[in-house]
């Protein structure tokens, strides 16, 4: 790859990681409910889910689309379903301030798994391994992910932090309250793009 295709990639990973997306919503939700170290397997299970969901894509899956596009329709159902419950999820959640607290934050699993169905990391997997690695190349589907892994470090460390830095100011049961069904409005809404 050559080095200004190489700065090309690592803008494009930067930006499109760090934007406004499913996974940032819930991570600083997770932030504001539970802290940072809480939240520190939902980072990591983002980190290396979608690195791996990158080379698993470059490596066939955009095949599988182009050859059965019910497929890819059948995702994005599953995705808009699941979305939405997480959103209900994360709106019914009970202020952390309460003694009834019930919100839990994504396992590294779960946070793993949910790549395979969240519509933003799709179209970024699907976009890097099309625009910037040859596909004869594997060593590009490789490079690809690992820039990914190395930029998903501090976008969602920001998110998880701003969601932290948010825990003084929910400190007031309703506060946070209102801060979940912020939040959940703006999950709901990352799904209008796919609609």
């Amino acid at each position: 790859m050559e080095y200004q295709q190489l700065i090309a990639l690592i803008t494009f990973a930067f930006v499109s990681t760090v934007s406004p997306g499913p996974n940032n919503i819930m991570l600083m939700t997770s932030g504001a409910n539970v802290g940072f170290m809480r939240t520190l397997p939902h980072m990591l299970g983002i980190i290396i889910g979608f690195s791996m969901m990158v080379i698993l894509v470059g490596f066939g899956l955009m095949g599988l689309f182009t050859a059965y596009p019910i497929v890819q329709q059948t995702l994005r159902i599953i995705s808009m379903i699941y979305l939405v419950y997480l959103a209900i999820k994360i709106a019914k959640s009970k202020a952390m301030t309460s003694a009834a607290s019930d919100y839990q934050p994504m396992t590294f699993l779960a946070a793993a798994s949910f790549q395979w169905i969240n519509p933003k990391a799709w179209t970024m997997a699907l976009t890097a391994i099309s625009v910037y690695a040859s596909s004869t190349a594997q060593q590009d589907i490789l490079l690809v992910s690992l820039i990914f892994g190395l930029v998903n470090v501090p976008s969602v460390s920001l998110w998880t932090t701003a969601g932290k830095k948010l825990q003084t100011i929910l400190q007031v049961p309703h506060r946070i309250k209102m801060f979940n069904y912020c939040m959940a409005g703006l999950l709901i809404a990352s799904i209008l793009p796919m609609v």
